[in-house]
């Protein structure tokens, strides 16, 4: 499968802070990709390098099969973190110009069925002054998307998004996916990225760490839990070798595994002494990953 965007060995610098230290990355085309990090790790400065909003101090990008090239580019739409639409203007009426500046003339059927699909053909011509930050935030996604691209580059796209919008904005990038369209999202929620992304991307301080599918990632790290299910009126024997502890879940035990310990030979033990009628391997979420690389040390807490 071809790549939409390519990095290889980009740094970019602010004065003395490195914002982006030697990233290299691959997108797949048609593909989900999700950036996570945590605040200032450079997530944001690495989509402005694949827009060329900012240019790499060392490295080479490759965007849409080119290593050259400006901002505006008609193939490539852009929500970003900050906010911003004209706010006198309607919101139906914002959404054309943007299509229009695109090059998207015959715009007016795509729009009507981007607010369909949105729920926001009630408030299309009200003014953006007069919207709700979701009300807004769906205006501005449209915008981004309007003209088709086939690179969607979405900064922070769900923050702030009450339940049932945030279930319409993750159905409406799946549509994009579907369609064909590479989307390049950051987010702070580990939840949308597990349920979302083809592929994950997590920065810290600047490097990449973590780079693959989410079962590629999990992978790396050791299983630290199982959860079993005994035969009624069983439960797990009080001294159970490479087993930190256990607690009662509904109908099941939450287990957690001492440093080391393989889930394998808990199972051999347990079979030996019980009758297991559910035994799972649970993975670490992305969440416990996350945590788990940028938690600082305790020395560096401690000094805070």
């Amino acid at each position: 499968m071809p790549n939409t965007v390519e990095l290889h060995g980009v740094t970019k610098a602010f004065g003395r802070t490195i914002a982006v230290d030697s990233l290299d990355l691959a997108v797949p085309e048609g593909s989900i990709y999700g950036f996570i990090g945590p605040n200032g790790s450079g997530k944001t400065t690495t989509l402005r390098l694949m827009l060329r909003i900012y240019q790499p101090d060392a490295g080479r990008g490759v965007v849409l099969g080119s290593d050259r090239g400006g901002v505006a580019d008609d193939r490539l739409g852009y929500l970003p973190e900050e906010r911003g639409l004209y706010k006198r203007m309607k919101a139906r009426a914002v959404i054309e110009y943007f299509a229009r500046l695109k090059g998207f003339y015959d715009c007016r059927p795509a729009i009507d069925q981007w607010l369909v699909r949105l729920d926001a053909t009630s408030f299309a011509d009200q003014r953006i002054a007069a919207l709700s930050k979701g009300m807004a935030q769906k205006i501005q996604f449209i915008t981004a998307v309007i003209a088709r691209p086939r690179l969607v580059i979405l900064d922070e796209p769900f923050s702030g998004l009450d339940p049932v919008n945030l279930d319409l904005l993750t159905a409406a990038v799946r549509h994009l996916r579907d369609q064909g369209a590479t989307v390049i999202f950051s987010t702070h929620d580990m939840t949308i990225a597990e349920r979302m992304c083809d592929t994950i991307l997590m920065i810290f301080r600047g490097r990449k760490v973590l780079d693959g599918t989410l079962s590629a990632i999990q992978r790396r790290f050791p299983v630290g839990r199982i959860r079993l299910r005994l035969a009624e009126g069983e439960t797990p024997p009080a001294s159970l070798l490479g087993v930190a502890s256990c607690t009662a879940v509904d109908r099941f035990y939450e287990c957690s595994l001492a440093e080391g310990a393989a889930p394998q030979e808990v199972l051999a033990q347990l079979a030996a002494v019980r009758t297991i009628e559910h035994f799972e391997v649970v993975r670490p979420t992305l969440h416990d990953i996350f945590v788990d690389i940028a938690r600082p040390p305790l020395a560096e807490a401690g000094a805070a």
